[in-house]
């Protein structure tokens, strides 16, 4: 008896326990008009994918089948110099690869930073979680002044809420946001926000738009939160060229019609990693493979690859995402100078009206 007792008090105490945790960490949700991909309560995928189940996370965390990582942030692994961008043409842009899915990207006089994150693990706690394993490539406090921010969703390793108040603080830029996560951000002090649903435009200037376009993904901070929130990816349109920013996805044929209304993309930022094993990602995350499909779909000039080699999310290790990206690149007759992979604290300037990306 006093064995079921204390059996059942535990199991109580940790059911209790997960429901408080989620209370704090679940993102409020969003609400408004239904659509093809909004049913009133949760988004839902082009084709209707959906991510795995709890049970299908517990088999993937049992299956050991994991590769290497090797922890950089102990070694003394210098950071990059901001670019000087003051002479920069109205048709250029100059990207600078932080990791992860974060680019600095400074074109027409902005500065504009992608999914930022500088804390130490995507998670909603610094103690436990995904661990970083290369320092970012620019220091914090060395960024220029940041005028827009481009959030594709709600995951940890995409929205970090340490840093988005931090830059909120120090730079009060623009965040741009999928619909139902301005909600969080305003939970967290931070009002200078856009909301974006799927095929929408903002324009910040005269010079440049974003636009938010579909993504094959899902959001979620806590277990009662799923799709609650949109995710999405975004096309910066410029004078000369337009900046394709894939965010976290799936593959599936939407990109071809991202590609024929945003045309011509010069520069796609398209995630490489985090794609093992098969059965459990790939509604979620596409493998090189499928990126260079994204690329060819899109016609992109020229692509860079993000999302690997930074936080260990699946079981891909460390240098594989660019090993297979450069296997197929080879297999689809890709030049490896069309899609590329960069260094942390390396900076590419472009001229987006040129056939190449890359001048320097």
């Amino acid at each position: 008896m006093t064995v079921l007792f204390w059996s059942f008090a535990f199991f109580v105490g940790i059911t209790l326990a997960t429901f408080v945790v989620d209370y704090i960490i679940a993102a409020p949700t969003a609400s408004g008009p239904q659509s093809d991909h909004f049913n009133g309560k949760k988004f839902s995928n082009p084709n209707g994918s959906k991510a795995r189940s709890m049970l299908d996370v517990l088999k993937w965390s049992l299956s050991g089948d994991k590769g290497e990582w090797r922890d950089l942030t102990l070694q003394d692994v210098p950071c990059g110099d901001v670019p000087d961008v003051s002479g920069i043409d109205r048709d250029e842009a100059v990207f600078t690869f932080v990791n992860h899915s974060t680019f600095l990207i400074q074109t027409n006089g902005i500065n504009i930073l992608t999914d930022p994150i500088w804390s130490d693990r995507a998670s909603p706690f610094q103690w436990i979680g995904p661990k970083r394993m290369r320092p970012p490539g620019i220091k914090f406090e060395d960024l220029p002044e940041i005028h827009l921010v481009m959030l594709s969703h709600n995951h940890y390793d995409h929205l970090d809420v340490n840093t988005v108040m931090e830059l909120s603080e120090k730079h009060d830029p623009l965040f741009i946001v999928p619909l139902g996560v301005a909600n969080y951000l305003e939970e967290n002090g931070i009002y200078n926000t856009v909301e974006l649903d799927w095929w929408e435009q903002h324009d910040y200037n005269q010079n440049v738009s974003v636009s938010s376009v579909p993504s094959q993904h899902f959001s979620g901070r806590g277990l009662t939160d799923r799709d609650k929130t949109l995710w999405c990816g975004y096309v910066l349109q410029l004078p000369k060229g337009n900046i394709y920013f894939a965010g976290d996805t799936g593959y599936d044929g939407f990109f071809k019609e991202i590609g024929r209304r945003f045309a011509p993309i010069h520069t796609a930022l398209i995630p490489i990693g985090a794609y093992r094993p098969r059965w459990f990602m790939q509604p979620i995350h596409v493998d090189p493979d499928e990126a260079v499909h994204i690329h060819n779909d899109i016609g992109a000039r020229q692509s860079i690859g993000m999302h690997f080699g930074t936080f260990p999310l699946a079981d891909d290790g460390m240098d594989e995402p660019i090993k297979d990206l450069a296997e197929a690149l080879k297999k689809y007759g890709v030049a490896e100078e069309d899609f590329i992979t960069m260094e942390e604290g390396t900076s590419h300037r472009v001229s987006l009206s040129a056939r190449k990306a890359v001048v320097g």
